[in-house]
């Protein structure tokens, strides 16, 4: 398969090469508004037994959770004469607005609980209604006209408010990083390289990957929701992919040059050899990726969409127009040489005497590193969930202020209140619903219950039933609201659900809001992580046994991955749960981990961490299919991939710390966990872990049973018959692929 694709590349090189540059000129064109085409929402499951009542809950009494807050801060009392004639009006002003509805608000409702407790404060609570992206059009015009000064302080929070900030962020952030990640980029490359043009080469399939998985987005974008946030996936591993492949596939080809090849015969090497590998390890990364398809939400399905179409753009530029690229610039990769690295005898590289020695002590190096990893991974059976608030953005933004001035000034928060419906089938009397009411109200974690019945707290009714009761009845049953005294977006939060849906009062009921979205989506997320673990471990066991033919490789593989993401959850546990570096990463820590965070790492990071493996594999497999014996291929292995590995996560690293300078907490904490999932990997799982196992194994290696061994021969993806014969080995120049 290679070999044809090999001899193909060169061939038509110039054809290839035109193509190309015509295509993605056209893809920076049609892709350049995928922004306004992506959502802000997806974080809830469609499915789930809280988006179904929020449904009926709309569809029967007009009724949605509020996603604009507006708190008015007063110099004294808001209950002062013209104080509380200015709060009247700006509760008018605001309902007056196009597309607000069920505006209410202290002045007037009276509700206690949306006075602060010192009484200078209040509320004012309402709901935009239409899609996620009208919500989004319009906040982006209401938020500066209602954030006032003067006697009358006004600050905008709510849902909609924190997601309009948070996408401001994103948006500068993806800036950002980009500026912090090219020139930095260059410069690495440069030192690997020595070479400009060398060094040029993978930016710019760097750059072409992330034009090209823009248009990609932008297509699917018209046909399903995609989240916003997919777009620093494409900037991060459009970047960081294309120059690791693209590093790779430039390596190879000037080892194979400076072993004695022809230019157009080193490209047919080229891709024969690093090409493959190239590849495999792409598809490796897809399909963990494309595992977030199996879950419910958007916003995972999302990174789905982004990742599988950056990854195949990636692969195709490295596996197709680079090589392609090569072939008419041949010996002129190495013009502009700023300098000239020493060649070294083959080994006598830091990385040969590196394997030897891990080799000559497999069990206790392989020991103390395991128990490295164990202890590192140990924080992450205290991880407990949550969803991203106003706290995942930086503390200087208005929303994130105005959600905490709530947060500690007033006793609940009406904005988080959850609501039960009942079931319009069930006839359901006032006294059935004064009892359930009292009983609710009763329950930890409540400050208080609307009811057609009247207000409750503490077990009690506090008022009879008024003119605003009247919000409680329809033609098709009632409902309650439930107020909480504890925080929505936590484990007291998650409990509060649990205790309202172990109330049995007599009659159907569901819940909704956003506690018992988080617990739904929870539940729903985690249900399926087993299918999706099984899913991908079986496709990359399948995928590196194809590629190699052994069993114990793939089976090594997976298990020092599990490992290594253990520790590096672990330790994101310990930053982001606990907050123990919140100071120097500069985020606000909740005492929680989004619980999206650590599926879309684990799919992500396990993709990445295979890359490596696949690399340092295939390079021992060339050098055992060429005669060594297990123990001289390992070193050999690593000797010849370790620099130019070494330098692919240097580079894949800096991209994702560029990412970790984010406003936004939760893509910080992808910026922060990725680095450390690939630093691991390229230090103490490559050089210590893989040698110490495949020396243990030996032979074996490379063994499978017989009806394996017939399924390899017959379907397994090796270089095939070479397009060129291999060259002679010579000293290294700074490693290959």
């Amino acid at each position: 398969m290679f070999h044809h694709l090999a001899r193909g590349v060169v061939s038509r090189r110039k054809l290839i090469l035109i193509a190309t540059v015509v295509m993605f000129a056209l893809a920076g064109v049609l892709g350049a508004g995928v922004a306004d085409k992506l959502t802000s929402g997806g974080f809830d499951d469609p499915e789930s037994d809280a988006s179904k009542a929020a449904v009926l809950l709309e569809e029967r009494f007009g009724v949605k959770d509020p996603n604009i807050v507006l708190l008015v801060s007063a110099d004294g009392s808001v209950d002062a004469p013209a104080t509380a004639k200015a709060g009247a009006a700006l509760t008018a002003e605001l309902s007056a607005e196009e597309g607000l509805e069920q505006v209410y608000s202290y002045w007037s409702t009276g509700i206690p609980s949306l006075k602060s407790r010192s009484g200078d404060q209040a509320l004012v609570i309402g709901v935009i209604e239409g899609s996620d992206d009208h919500v989004r059009e319009r906040i982006e015009e209401l938020s500066p006209k209602y954030t006032r000064e003067g006697d009358l302080e006004v600050g905008v929070g709510g849902f909609a408010e924190i997601y309009r900030e948070m996408q401001e962020n994103i948006e500068s952030d993806l800036v950002k990083a980009e500026t912090i990640a090219f020139p930095i980029t260059m410069i690495l490359l440069l030192i690997v390289f020595g070479s400009v043009v060398a060094a040029s080469l993978p930016l710019a399939i760097g750059g072409m990957s992330i034009i090209g998985a823009f248009f990609l987005l932008s297509v699917i974008a018209d046909l399903t929701d995609v989240s916003i946030f997919a777009l620093n996936l494409i900037t991060m591993l459009g970047l960081g992919l294309a120059i690791d492949y693209s590093l790779f596939v430039v390596s190879r080809f000037r080892e194979e040059l400076h072993n004695g090849l022809e230019p157009h015969q080193a490209v047919m090497r080229t891709v024969q050899t690093a090409g493959r590998t190239v590849a495999f390890s792409g598809l490796t990364v897809a399909l963990s990726l494309g595992a977030l398809l199996v879950f419910p939400l958007a916003f995972l399905r999302s990174f789905a969409y982004a990742g599988i179409s950056v990854v195949l753009v990636a692969v195709l530029g490295a596996v197709v127009f680079l090589p392609a690229l090569l072939a008419v610039v041949g010996r002129n990769v190495d013009r502009f040489r700023l300098f000239k690295r020493q060649p070294k005898e083959v080994g006598e590289g830091m990385w040969h005497r590196i394997a030897l020695g891990v080799m000559k002590r497999p069990i206790p190096v392989a020991t103390s590193v395991i128990t490295l990893l164990v202890v590192l991974g140990v924080p992450f059976f205290g991880v407990r969930w949550g969803e991203a608030d106003d706290r995942a953005l930086p503390a200087s933004a208005s929303s994130h202020q105005v959600q905490q001035q709530i947060r500690d000034n007033f006793d609940s928060n009406n904005a988080n209140a959850l609501s039960i419906i009942t079931n319009s089938a069930d006839r359901v009397s006032q006294d059935e619903i004064d009892a359930f009411a009292r009983e609710l109200s009763s329950i930890e974690g409540v400050a208080g219950v609307g009811a057609v019945t009247g207000t409750y707290s503490g077990g009690e009714q506090v008022s009879p039933p008024d003119e605003t009761s009247a919000v409680f009845a329809g033609d098709k049953g009632t409902w309650l609201s439930v107020v909480p005294s504890v925080e929505a977006f936590s484990p007291e939060g998650e409990q509060l659900v649990h205790d309202i849906r172990a109330v049995d009062p007599g009659f159907e009921t569901r819940v909704t809001g956003p506690s018992a979205r988080l617990v739904d989506t929870t539940e729903s997320l985690f249900s399926r992580v087993p299918a999706t673990g099984v899913l991908i471990a079986v496709a990359t066991f399948v995928l590196l046994f194809l590629m190699f033919g052994g069993i114990l490789v793939p089976i090594k593989a997976l298990v020092l991955n599990v490992l290594s993401l253990s520790a590096t959850f672990g330790a994101m546990v310990w930053i982001f749960q606990d907050g123990h570096l919140s100071s120097l990463l500069d985020f606000t820590p909740t005492g929680t981990m989004d619980l999206t965070m650590p599926i879309l790492m684990f799919c992500m990071a396990f993709g990445l961490s295979m890359d490596y493996e696949v690399f340092l594999l295939s390079r021992i497999k060339e050098e055992h299919d060429a005669g060594a014996d297990n123990t001289t291929a390992v070193a050999m292995g690593l000797e010849r991939t370790g620099r130019i590995v070494t330098a692919a996560a240097v580079l894949l690293s800096v991209v994702f710390v560029a990412f970790a300078t984010s406003g936004v907490t939760f893509i910080k904490m992808m910026g922060v966990g990725l680095t450390l999932a690939v630093i691991m990997d390229a230090t103490l799982v490559r050089a210590t872990l893989v040698p110490a196992f495949m020396r243990l194994a030996g032979e074996a290696n490379w063994w499978a049973p017989a009806w394996m061994r017939k399924v390899y021969n017959r379907f397994g993806i090796s270089e095939g018959e070479p397009a060129v014969p291999p060259a002679s080995p010579a000293p290294l120049q700074g490693g290959g692929s």
